[in-house]
């Protein structure tokens, strides 16, 4: 007996050691609030949030996004503290708490403030934000300002921008650094061109049949004596919610548009990468983070996820977000204007599609929706009860190296932002479906985690996977992806064949991309850009061998390519090929 014991425990310390992690995996695993407004919550209570902005001060990075009624903070991007504040007081007549909140640092002071259409919301101000000692640096800003951002440049001058409106365009006005009021009247910075660029306009299918677009969430980044205003477009509710950016150099312009999005991702497991910030970490690469999309619920119903990003050697700024939903190795190497350099790690997704059973199903949210890669959807138990279970075949015996658990809100009774609740579970693994084994034991957290992540310190070899739930705060058991990386131990796809852009003439801003089927993928990375060696848009496509893209410059020729994605690895790409 003394020797079976000793013998599980040595096994629950080879599979449940997670204390080394080095990777992350989007969305970000934080404990979002749920929305705070009943009349969005029809459809069902849910969390959400948007418009991150994430500044690194003192070392340690301060992550701020809307309705959250406070902030996270994380010495390593990886772990996230969670600081509760509300930033509005009784006598504060705004909608709401915080939203799409402007954060910098200016010398040894970090501040923040908030959306607002009047002047009633005052600039916060700390030297302490992991303490919460917070002061307001003034009681109001006189012209207040939606999706405001401010720039601290290095000649000691300070900008704000702000703007969000299918009307109007974005505004910005240099600010007196003192008094933290504006010298003299906005000006216009830029207005969307989606007749010319194509994935500007609004809609789902880049159609624009109910709403001209969006341009909103601006933000300022300066790079070897050039600035680059970024905004997003053409609405949060949308897969190809993106960042566009503007060079000039002034911060106040002229400015000249880059023709594709900074951040770009309509496929995948959680799509969109619009309304963020670019920051540095403390090696100096470059981040970009933003919002990702659910829409289910409400419109509103978002995400946070954080992609690498940076400029190339002629200072064009890019992020990468291929595999933008994979795991990826938090550190990256010294190459900084490397699109490539992005820290994938290779672990590829063991269970698209894969057969999977469950312990009840809850009305019509189906077993195989935990395994889709669709956000959107999810299967849910009948009950929230513990011993609720799900369980996920790989289809044969496979290396897996992280489990990424994704709840969903099925019938949870939280309104606003919640502080005391957590998920509680145990994930096992087996060869045969027969004998198992633990391989994350969860059961005594005390963490509300969302999007929870495993990376394994030592990979194990499974066919199987099976997650019990033990304890939720409210709600039944759901999931939108129990999600298994790792590698099939098979072959890598084969390259793509008979890749074909039909750009049409009708529409420059438009093609239809087809290619031969491979067999064994069951995915395909299409990039894509104006310029041979600058293929930094990336689109995955699941199951399917031809895709509709209306998001270029319809000025500019384009260039494509595309790998073929499965269990073992990826493909080779295709050579690249151009569509005037």
């Amino acid at each position: 007996m003394m020797r079976r014991w000793i013998y599980a425990l040595v096994v629950m310390f080879i599979c449940m050691d997670t204390t080394a992690q080095t990777t992350y995996c989007n969305p970000v695993n934080i404990d979002y609030g749920y929305c705070p407004i009943p009349n969005f919550t029809t459809w069902g209570k849910h969390r959400a949030t948007a418009d991150p902005v994430i500044v690194n001060y003192k070392g340690d990075y301060y992550l701020f996004s809307t309705n959250q009624w406070g902030y996270w903070w994380s010495p390593d991007l990886l772990n996230w503290h969670f600081v509760e504040r509300k930033f509005l007081k009784p006598y504060h007549h705004v909608y709401d708490e915080l939203c799409a909140p402007a954060a910098w640092v200016m010398g040894d002071t970090l501040l923040v403030f908030g959306s607002t259409y009047t002047s009633d919301f005052p600039i916060w101000m700390s030297t302490n934000p992991k303490g919460n000692e917070w002061k307001e640096a003034i009681d109001s800003l006189q012209i207040g300002g939606w999706d405001p951002a401010f720039f601290a440049d290095d000649d000691g001058r300070l900008y704000m921008y702000n703007g969000s409106s299918n009307r109007y365009p974005l505004y910005g006005v240099e600010m007196n650094r003192s008094t933290l009021q504006p010298k003299g009247t906005r000006k216009e910075m830029y207005l969307l061109e989606p007749d010319r660029y194509g994935w500007q306009r609004f809609g789902e299918n880049l159609d624009n049949t109910f709403l001209d677009p969006f341009i909103e969430g601006a933000w300022m980044t300066k790079h070897h004596g050039k600035y680059y205003l970024q905004y997003g477009a053409p609405g949060t509710e949308f897969s190809g919610y993106a960042d566009g950016v503007v060079v000039g150099d002034h911060p106040l312009g002229p400015f000249t548009p880059q023709s594709d999005p900074v951040s770009y991702k309509p496929g995948g497991y959680a799509r969109g990468a619009g309304h963020g910030a670019t920051f540095q970490d403390n090696k100096g690469f470059w981040w970009h983070v933003s919002t990702m999309v659910i829409a289910v619920k409400n419109s509103f119903e978002r995400r946070i996820g954080y992609w690498p990003a940076g400029f190339d050697k002629e200072d064009v700024m890019f992020c990468n977000t291929s595999f933008g939903d994979y795991p990826h190795y938090i550190s990256r190497s010294a190459d900084t204007t490397a699109f490539d350099n992005a820290g994938f790690t290779g672990w590829m997704l063991l269970n698209y599609n894969k057969p999977v059973t469950v312990s009840s199903v809850y009305g019509s949210y189906l077993p195989n929706n935990a395994v889709d890669e669709s956000i959107k959807t999810y299967w849910s138990a009948a009950t929230g009860n513990r011993g609720e279970w799900i369980q996920t075949d790989l289809g044969r015996v496979s290396r897996v190296n992280a489990v990424q658990v994704n709840y969903a809100d099925q019938d949870a009774p939280f309104l606003g932002k919640q502080t005391d609740i957590y998920h509680q579970y145990i994930l096992w693994f087996s060869e045969d479906g027969k004998h198992w084994k633990m391989l994350a034991d969860k059961s005594k957290q005390r963490k509300d985690v969302p999007h929870d992540y495993i990376e394994l310190t030592k990979p194990v070899q499974a066919r199987y996977i099976k997650m019990e739930n033990i304890h939720m705060s409210g709600g039944k058991f759901a999931l939108s992806g129990l999600r298994v990386f790792g590698n099939g131990n098979g072959a890598a796809p084969d390259t793509v064949k008979d890749l074909l852009v039909l750009r049409t003439e009708k529409d420059k801003r438009s093609a239809w991309i087809k290619w031969s089927p491979v067999d064994n993928a069951y995915a395909y990375n299409i990039y894509t850009g104006t310029s041979p060696d600058k293929l930094y848009s990336c689109i995955m496509v699941h199951n399917n061998n031809d895709y509709y893209f209306k998001g270029m410059d319809k000025d500019r020729p384009y260039y494509f390519c595309i790998e073929a994605i499965n269990e073992n690895g990826v493909s080779a790409r295709t050579k690249v090929i151009k569509a005037e």
